[in-house]
């Protein structure tokens, strides 16, 4: 299955055990595995330090747990 990144954008992550976790707001990319590597429930605001960034990381999902992208994204676990 092939998806752009543009296509994540917005839609809803839940768990394969239906909690609703949010919304896809940033796309992170792998740059030296040419992968994506996670996605975050927020956005980046570029105006903002990196200690606000990395908090971005802590309500984010690891892409490696996505089990499905449809119309929502579901992810593998409970949080």
């Amino acid at each position: 299955m092939t998806i752009s990144v543009s296509g994540l954008y917005g839609k809803k992550i839940m768990t394969n055990t239906g909690r609703w976790l949010g919304e896809v707001g940033e796309v992170v990319i792998d740059t030296e595995n040419k992968c994506v590597s996670h996605l975050l429930l927020g956005k980046i605001d570029a105006s903002k330090t990196g200690e606000v960034i990395k908090g971005l990381f802590k309500n984010s999902v690891e892409y490696n747990r996505v089990k499905k992208v449809s119309e929502s994204i579901v992810v593998s676990g409970n949080s």
